[in-house]
C-alpha cells in the first residue's frame, strides 16, 4: 500500500512539473514577451547611443532592435530545421 501512496505522490509531482513546463512554453511563445524584447532591446540601445553620444540615438536604434528581434526569432525556424534533419 505505501507504494501505492508514493507512486501516486510521484505522479502529483510529474503532474505539477508538467503544468509549469507548459506556462514557461506559452510564455516564451507569447507576444508579451516578444513585445516586451523588441521595447527593452530598443531601450538599452538608445541609452547605450546616448551616452555614447552617437548622433540620433532615437532613430539609430531602431535598426539594431529589429536586428536582434529577428535572428531571436527565427532561431525556432533553424531549431525545427534542425530537429527534422537530426533524426
Amino acid at each position: 500500500m505505501i507504494g501505492i501512496k508514493r507512486l501516486e505522490r510521484e505522479i502529483e509531482k510529474i503532474k505539477e512539473r508538467n503544468a509549469r513546463v507548459e506556462k514557461d512554453k506559452e510564455w516564451e511563445l507569447s507576444w508579451t514577451r516578444k513585445i516586451l524584447l523588441v521595447v527593452l532591446t530598443y531601450l538599452v540601445i538608445v541609452i547605450f547611443f546616448y551616452f555614447a553620444r552617437l548622433p540620433n540615438p532615437f532613430i539609430n536604434s531602431i535598426v539594431p532592435s529589429i536586428a536582434f528581434i529577428l535572428s531571436t526569432l527565427s532561431l525556432n525556424f533553424f531549431k525545427n530545421i534542425w530537429l527534422n534533419y537530426e533524426k
